[in-house]
């Protein structure tokens, strides 16, 4: 419990770095007239961007040439747009414009859109004949899925239940880093010494490990929970 308090403190402290930096375009946004929802919109196109060039990576990759430009350019856009998901958040909250409904359509494209990116790489693994790397990845999108199932979940019975070390902004920055660096190993580094696709693999399955995990805590947690309302 001590562990997940201090990684709570660190995660909230590198949140509110990133509203720091972020909150004059906020500001920019709201001027201008862009609501939450539109700001949502245009994560999940990103996202559906993303996964889109993971497929075109597949169907063009040979044995010669893995694609790891597009491979690049997929994590790119991926980081790039997922920060809509905490920006969204932001022109909310500071132009008064928060709503149920947001709130929803807001966790209903968020689900979208990890399914959307993850589905594109497990394509794209399965293209090129990395067949367990797919399934591996197939695993990372069974826990992403129960993660947030768990929470809201939860949340319908009245428990708040965000514990867990696998939340959707970790796995967000794992599966784009991972994209980026295996894209521009790739490109820089002989195929010989090192096989670059391990990197995103290894990605892929410290997100089906953990974020399957964190499913089952959640599980737990609610179960202590609603033991001792009893």
């Amino acid at each position: 419990m001590k562990s997940q308090s201090t990684f709570k403190r660190c995660r909230d402290g590198i949140q509110l770095g990133v509203y720091a930096v972020f909150n004059p375009l906020v500001h920019g946004m709201i001027r201008i007239g862009i609501t939450p929802n539109m700001v949502t919109t245009i994560g999940l196109l990103g996202n559906l961007a993303a996964a889109a060039v993971f497929v075109a990576a597949g169907l063009k990759a040979t044995p010669a040439d893995m694609q790891y430009g597009l491979v690049t350019l997929a994590g790119a856009l991926i980081i790039t747009f997922s920060l809509f998901d905490m920006l969204d958040g932001q022109v909310a909250r500071l132009g008064g414009m928060a709503s149920r409904f947001g709130a929803l359509y807001d966790s209903v494209l968020d689900r979208y859109c990890e399914l959307l990116t993850l589905g594109g790489i497990a394509f794209y693994m399965f293209r090129t004949g990395y067949v367990i790397g797919a399934l591996i990845t197939f695993l990372a999108m069974v826990g992403s899925v129960m993660v947030s199932y768990v929470r809201a979940r939860a949340e319908g019975l009245g428990i708040e239940c965000k514990v867990g070390f696998m939340q959707r902004p970790e796995r967000v920055v794992v599966t784009s880093l991972a994209a980026l660096v295996t894209g521009i190993t790739g490109m820089c580094v002989h195929h010989e010494q090192f096989d670059p696709m391990l990197i995103l693999i290894g990605a892929m399955g410290i997100i089906a490990i953990l974020a399957n995990i964190t499913a089952f805590a959640r599980v737990a947690h609610c179960r202590r929970a609603l033991q001792n309302d009893k």
